[in-house]
């Protein structure tokens, strides 16, 4: 069955980096395009940054400059480096793909407070 595993969460100060990672499995990994998607608190989950199989990138403009995603097909795992944190970046980040049907992963907490 499809599994998504993410990892790397943390808690940093403003302006400090994280990455990411998501494990992927049970699906045909180089076909298709994975999201991470963010939720702060109390708000709904947002995309935040996307990829597609032939590696296109495309980010939500709040984090254009500072979040790069990328995937690499041969461990079946797509990252998220999270560069220049702000305060607004806390929150549960979650690895999405769709195949069939949505699917998620269980969510990393990122922590961005002085």
């Amino acid at each position: 069955q499809v599994q998504l595993v993410e990892s790397g969460g943390g808690q940093v100060q403003p302006g400090g980096s994280l990455r990411l990672s998501c494990a992927a499995s049970g699906f045909k990994f180089i076909t298709h395009g994975l999201t991470w998607y963010h939720q702060s608190p109390g708000k709904e989950r947002e995309w935040v940054a996307a990829i597609t199989p032939g590696g296109r990138q495309q980010y939500i403009d709040s984090v254009k400059g500072r979040f790069t995603i990328s995937r690499d097909n041969d461990k079946n795992l797509v990252e998220l480096q999270m560069n220049n944190l702000k305060p607004e970046d806390t929150g549960l980040y979650y690895c999405h793909v769709f195949s069939d049907q949505d699917y998620w992963g269980q969510g990393t907490q990122v922590t961005v407070s002085s």
